[in-house]
């Protein structure tokens, strides 16, 4: 019985990890994005009196920078992300960011960035300066990078929750090299979930402007001139198929980022797959019961420590029903690091309660 139900979980497994990061050269007294932000007169390459795409490109060109990444470790840029896998000698990557603050700090994917030993930025008809990492996140692939420098212009923040099927936006970047490329299309679709090697992106904007290796990390604008979501990838299988990350997700982690240089979510260390009615006959149990079922412990991990075993089925989290491994994630992730949950376990058709404390992945 246990050997028909592992190989149906081997088949079906969906696995996910509940939060985790890591960061490099985080500064040792990071500033604040509201401080940096009101430390100097704002610089908005501001589009207003904008007709067309063209004097928005005008408008907020200049807060679109080129990124140079020197690194050992494939990126986004140079393998995956665009379907294209290129020589493994290859270690530069290229791709494209925007400027978020005055100050020099700037947005852009973590696949560009990742890994990286040296990065150089070039701001619009300017010499290449030296960039850091001040904060990344490996899961949501944003970085935040630094450049000494001031005043400058930035791309004001739009709202991508507004955003609909069939507006129109702009994408800015340096696509094979060729620095500030415009592209145009419409959104095509929103919320999409897509998995691009060990990354698994939920709730991406779909775009059918042209994105290609190079626009990683730049701005998809709408016409009021404002970005509304980082391009990220297109799909290798077809034409005009771009995915790109809200803006909206990035502004709730950039804090973070500027602060402590990683975003830090609790998880419980577990992988699971959702209860379906046919693993339920199998475990004998009744075929109205929904939950997700145990498929692997982590050692050391909150639940490994609490004793919660492989095969057990998850039903609620601190009493609300759960009906998928989607639902244990997006509870956890709203959880904090120490803090204490209760879960309730179907175990051999025996319902029990086990108390753990959520630990910052490792």
């Amino acid at each position: 019985m246990k050997r028909q139900i592992t190989q149906y979980v081997a088949v079906t497994l969906l696995s996910f990890f509940l939060g985790g990061w890591f960061f490099v050269n985080q500064q040792s007294n990071p500033t604040s994005l509201t401080n940096i932000t009101t430390s100097v007169p704002i610089a908005y390459a501001s589009s207003a009196g904008s007709t067309g795409v063209a004097d928005i490109v005008d408008s907020v060109g200049p807060a679109v920078v080129y990124i140079e990444a020197d690194s050992n470790s494939f990126n986004g840029s140079s393998l995956g992300f665009y379907g294209r896998n290129l020589p493994q000698q290859l270690e530069k990557a290229t791709g494209t960011g925007f400027i978020i603050d005055p100050n020099g700090y700037i947005l852009t994917n973590q696949h560009v960035v990742d890994g990286a030993k040296n990065i150089k930025v070039t701001l619009q008809g300017k010499d290449p300066l030296n960039a850091s990492v001040v904060g990344q996140d490996y899961e949501l692939d944003l970085a935040i990078l630094k450049i000494d420098a001031n005043n400058l212009p930035m791309i004001p923040m739009g709202d991508s929750d507004t955003m609909r099927p069939g507006d129109s936006v702009i994408a800015i970047g340096n696509p094979l090299g060729l620095d500030h490329t415009v592209t145009t299309g419409v959104v095509s679709a929103k919320g999409r979930p897509i998995t691009i090697q060990d990354r698994n992106y939920k709730n991406l904007i779909q775009t059918d402007a042209a994105i290609n290796p190079g626009n990683s990390g730049g701005p998809l604008i709408n016409m009021q001139g404002q970005v509304i979501a980082i391009n990220t990838a297109i799909s290798a299988d077809a034409q005009g198929i771009g995915f790109a990350i809200p803006i909206n997700t990035a502004q709730s982690i950039m804090q973070e980022l500027m602060s402590n240089g990683k975003v830090i979510r609790p998880y419980l260390g577990i992988s699971m797959v959702d209860l379906s009615p046919e693993i339920a006959a199998q475990m004998q149990i009744s075929s109205d019961t929904k939950g997700a079922v145990i498929a692997q412990v982590l050692s050391n991990s909150p639940a490994s420590q609490a004793g919660v075993k492989y095969m057990d089925v998850l039903v609620s989290i601190d009493g609300n029903p759960i009906g998928n491994g989607t639902q244990v994630q997006d509870y956890i992730q709203k959880q904090k690091v120490g803090q204490a949950v209760k879960l309730g376990i179907l175990r051999n058709n025996t319902s029990m309660t086990i108390s753990l404390i959520l630990k910052e992945k490792p």
